[in-house]
């Protein structure tokens, strides 16, 4: 492994699996992004030779780790409908002469005439499933062409099997394991916590002013905003270009080759931030993001969780910030109840997107509260923002029966901004129209500010309490646990009404343990100058800069100062194949600085 990987010891879960694949056993294994899931496939394929053909929907994703083995020295390529017919050619040669070890494709190739037959002669030993959920009808991200695969296996004599995701819960596992394996697969579930990641999520107020003072206070760090629509990742990419940041937007509105370009080059940057709609990062081999922002709520948690889950995918520590408010949950809910699916999915939605406003919501660890979704339990983490700076509980039945109260009294009727306005004796023309600064709650919460009436009525949203007819017009209604609530039956805890929980989110935190090891100016500069020996090898070869090296490999360095390929061989991420290559010209910046 450290001959050609360059890597010294195993992530927690990878030796297990790769024991159970070098044994020959079909394998299903449930690994958190950052975890190294292709190394649980690509390690065995190097060691006992063959061919492994890697499944994978994401085109990008695919090319980026075939460039990462090239570098390595493995033998590898990749049929996709972006290649060029140069790139085509030498692929079917290689395998053709028996030379590959592993194949990448898209499920779309494996309908192809002819393939499994052109697979058999060439020694294919096993399948590799990467986004395995998305063979499952039960997952947030079925592929019909994914059904092929147990077709393709037969077709090819029953190699070995071995499946790979970041999410399935008990029903898709069982539901993978029926549909692709012929025989019990060896499972293994590695768990959901990404304990690199910090989390965090606020309240949104301006949304693009809290995201540019976030990424201001992280300057030199590659990061990922996603925003909800086309329009929000252009005017956010322009305000932080203003700002002097190195911004791009990407969403499905653009040009083809525009799109193409810009995802390129935030793969290669060192610094870029993309400000993107989900349909950026499912196909990014970046390990180096070093925080993603949700500018507004995400689908669900689980589509919460794997967004989250392109930050720190080395490893590294990495930040999580979510942004909220209760016009994105309208939104969300709306979007469930006019799409085109079945009632009991939607319901099923509807359900997801609950358990992700609780989590914004949540008064305990927001670690907690996440693995708690996916069924583990763990202590306190002790470094998310609520655990850092821990919410304050009251008991919040008073202000809950004047929010409701309002509610009531004004019919079920109105929004937010109206009840609002009731509840602070604030008499705008709508309200003396309607009569209602005649009603008893006219004016009983004048005390509290509209931000912090907003907070009250998020918190009893995420409780259960309200809630608004997703078939309705943005009123707002009092369930029944709110009845028992308005009514005394019930009380209710809620944290004290704030106007800025979440604003100690945009202080910037170290971008990993390792570099806080860079103490000395002798060793900042020495890894700066690393840094741009990296960037100027990579732009010559045209790849991205962590092929050359990860962040980790070039600060072992600075503070190692290694005087020989001996020396340099035994830091983290230096194989026999970059050594080579790579050495000589690292090896003389580092003897140069003395």
């Amino acid at each position: 492994m450290s001959d050609v990987f360059g890597f010294r010891s195993f992530r927690p879960g990878q030796d297990e699996i790769i024991e159970a694949v070098l044994a020959g056993e079909d394998v299903l294994a449930v690994m958190p992004t950052g975890r190294g899931k292709s190394l649980c496939f690509q390690l065995p394929a190097v060691i006992r030779g063959g061919l492994t053909l890697v499944v994978s929907p994401l085109i990008a994703l695919m090319r980026d780790q075939v460039v990462s083995l090239q570098a390595n020295g493995v033998a590898a390529a990749h049929l996709t409908s972006a290649d060029d017919p140069d790139e085509r050619e030498r692929a079917w040669q290689m395998l053709d002469d028996g030379e590959l070890r592993l194949l990448y494709v898209s499920p779309e190739r494996l309908g192809v005439p002819g393939f499994a037959e052109r697979l058999g002669r060439a020694g294919l030993t096993m399948i590799a499933v990467d986004e395995a959920h998305c063979v499952s009808q039960w997952g947030h991200d079925f592929r019909p062409d994914y059904l092929r695969i147990a077709e393709l296996a037969e077709a090819a004599g029953r190699p070995q099997i071995a499946a790979f995701t970041a999410t399935a819960d008990a029903a898709e596992r069982r539901d993978i394991a029926a549909r692709l394996f012929e025989r019990e697969p060896r499972e293994f579930v590695a768990g959901f916590d990404r304990p690199n990641l910090h989390l965090a999520v606020g309240a949104k107020r301006s949304a693009n002013s809290q995201i540019e003072a976030f990424v201001k206070a992280r300057p030199g760090r590659s990061g990922i905003v996603y925003a909800a629509s086309r329009k929000a990742c252009e005017d956010l990419a322009d305000r932080l270009n203003a700002a002097g940041i190195y911004a791009a937007a990407y969403h499905a509105g653009l040009d083809k080759d525009v799109r193409a370009w810009r995802q390129d080059e935030f793969v290669k940057s060192d610094e870029m931030v993309m400000c993107a709609t989900i349909a950026f990062g499912m196909g990014v081999d970046k390990p180096d993001v070093r925080y993603v922002v949700h500018a507004a709520l995400p689908k669900s948690m689980e589509a919460y969780y794997q967004e989250i889950g392109r930050a720190g995918r080395d490893g590294e520590p990495a930040e999580t910030l979510m942004l909220w408010s209760l016009g994105d949950a309208a939104l969300r809910r709306r979007q469930i109840a006019e799409s085109d699916t079945e009632d009991s999915r939607k319901q099923m939605e509807l359900r997801r997107l609950s358990a992700l406003i609780a989590y914004c919501e949540a008064p305990q660890c927001r670690r907690q509260t996440l693995l708690g979704y996916f069924g583990e339990e763990i202590e306190p983490c002790g470094k998310c923002d609520l655990c850092e700076d821990p919410p304050k509980r009251i008991d919040g039945s008073v202000l809950a029966q004047k929010a409701m109260s309002a509610i009531a009294r004004t019919g079920q009727r109105f929004g937010l901004e109206h009840l609002i306005s009731v509840l602070r004796g604030v008499e705008t023309d709508k309200v003396r129209a309607r009569g209602h600064n005649t009603i008893p709650t006219f004016g009983v919460g004048e005390d509290l500010s509209k931000e912090q009436w907003m907070s009250v009525f998020r918190q009893l949203f995420a409780a259960g309490a309200i809630d608004q007819p997703i078939d309705g017009h943005g009123e707002w209604t009092i369930t029944a646990k709110g009845k028992e609530i308005l009514f005394g039956r019930e009380t209710i805890e809620l944290r004290p009404p704030e106007e800025a929980r979440g604003a100690k989110a945009s202080r910037s935190r170290p971008v990993s343990e390792a570099a806080e090891a860079l103490k000395s100016e002798r060793d900042r500069e020495l890894y700066s100058a690393l840094r741009k020996l990296r960037l100027d090898l990579a732009k010559e070869s045209g790849k991205p800069a962590y092929t050359v090296f990860a962040d980790r490999t070039l600060i072992e360095l600075a503070l190692a100062r290694p005087a020989s390929p001996e020396a340099m061989s035994q830091c983290h991420g230096v194989g026999t194949r970059k050594l080579e290559r790579y050495g000589e010209a690292f090896l003389k910046v580092i003897a140069e600085a003395g």
